[in-house]
């Protein structure tokens, strides 16, 4: 595998190994730029020409600003438990369910593109509330049956179900199923 990072050796390592020469002068030979390309569009099995075209027309024009979809998860919390349980309880129950659902999608290009090098800084999710257990369950069944990947969290050994969260996703693929649900306060 290549890397992008030029090649350092230290002095006396330099003088010693046998290919010196041709190493110092691969790590002194100018880079050429690399275009920008959508991280969706990088991260696809098969980056063909149509799959960045694709990927490319992802990206419009909204109020004179270019608008991408991105690729966001989404979390949902019970507020019951927010009632009854320590806050920092709450907060583990979504961080549980939202790492699980990364880890079981890691493969799939879009958890790929989210967890990339270039996107770890700039994540986006959306943490959401819903009043109890029979909503949170009937949002699992939802998602489910729409094939939306996902992780339905269920504490052991209690067996409470206490979050959901998406694997990440375009947004326009899955907000409708959260257009209802308050942002967790």
């Amino acid at each position: 595998m290549l890397s992008l990072l030029p090649l350092r050796l230290p002095c006396s390592a330099a003088g010693t190994h046998p290919n010196s020469a041709s190493l110092l002068q691969r790590a002194v030979t100018p880079r050429l730029p690399i275009p920008p390309i959508s991280p969706r569009a990088n991260m696809c099995a098969a980056a063909t020409p149509d799959a960045v075209a694709s990927a490319a027309s992802s990206v419009g024009r909204e109020g004179g600003k270019e608008v991408e979809d991105v690729v966001v998860q989404y979390v949902v919390l019970r507020r019951d438990l927010a009632d009854a349980w320590p806050l920092g309880s709450v907060v583990a129950q979504g961080c549980h369910a939202a790492v699980a659902a990364v880890w079981a999608h890691r493969d799939h290009p879009d958890t790929a593109a989210y967890c990339g090098p270039g996107n770890l800084d700039r994540m986006h999710k959306v943490t959401l509330e819903v009043k109890g257990e029979t909503q949170l369950k009937n949002l699992a069944e939802k998602l489910e049956a729409a094939g939306v990947r996902h992780k339905l969290w269920i504490e052991q050994p209690e067996n409470i179900p206490t979050c959901v969260a998406t694997a990440p996703c375009p947004k326009s693929q899955v907000s409708s199923f959260f257009k209802k649900l308050k942002l967790c306060k």
